[in-house]
């Protein structure tokens, strides 16, 4: 029998691969965005539906389970990045990061959880980032907002363990086209005040040429991993770097 899977932010970075490579499997995939549009998804998409989603709307988030009917699994990606010294980054940004990276997800995780449990099964996902794994310079907004979900992602695990549904956690590592790249909602220069330039530079330098990158592909491959896990495992670094420093720690 197959299976629907639900991904948020799916117009392009990992999103858009976690659902090609799901498609790619034979699955039934739901792709949301904040406009449908935008997405142009590789290969076969005879089973693929694009919707619209803001996780930041409570009413988008109630349109998008009226109309895409049983869920499987669902896939919390959706996410925006910024980088910068946080002595000036605006607390606006700081409120707009925790509405999408962390209520957002607690949000349709509510959202989805019913079904599930009347059927005692489903599985949910909850996509991260390596600065849960490792203190990163530079992202300390950020950071606070990948943190809270996976305490968050922990405490649910054991909560809908009950109720025969699994939650897991995907740590992505760096990938210098997402995140902080197209989805910064403030350039970086504009976050950089010059006493910080002589401690950035090195940092920067570093991340613009990564020993260790992490594909996009690297991140679906984390999630099917994930979704197919039969061990109760909660974590699941994605790519190179995630998994060094998972093992690190």
């Amino acid at each position: 029998m197959t299976k629907t899977i639900l991904i948020t932010g799916t117009s392009s970075g990992y999103g858009k691969a976690i659902a090609e490579h799901f498609l790619s499997q034979g699955w039934d995939v739901i792709a949301t965005m904040r406009r449908p549009e935008a997405g142009a998804f590789a290969g076969d998409t005879r089973r693929l539906r694009v919707l619209p989603l803001d996780v930041t709307d409570e009413a988008s988030i109630a349109a998008l389970f009226e109309t895409a009917g049983p869920i499987d699994v669902l896939v919390n990606n959706a996410g925006i990045g910024a980088v910068g010294a946080f002595e000036v980054t605006p607390m606006s940004l700081v409120r707009k990061l925790l509405e999408t990276n962390t209520i957002g997800v607690m949000a349709m995780c509510q959202a989805v959880i019913p079904q599930m449990r009347a059927r005692r099964s489903g599985i949910i996902v909850n996509v991260t980032s390596s600065v849960t794994l490792g203190a990163f310079p530079l992202a300390a907004a950020y950071t606070a907002s990948k943190q809270a979900i996976e305490g968050f992602t922990g405490s649910l695990a054991h909560e809908l363990a009950y109720f025969d549904i699994s939650v897991k956690l995907v740590e992505p590592g760096y990938a210098p086209t997402t995140r902080f790249g197209t989805n910064a909602i403030i350039p970086f220069d504009q976050l950089l005040p010059v006493e910080y330039a002589d401690f950035a530079r090195p940092i920067m330098e570093a991340f613009a040429k990564p020993a260790l990158t992490t594909r996009e592909l690297d991140v679906a491959k984390g999630v099917w991993n994930a979704v197919h896990d039969s061990e109760a495992r909660l974590r699941f670094p994605a790519g190179p770097d995630a998994v060094a420093l998972a093992k690190g720690r």
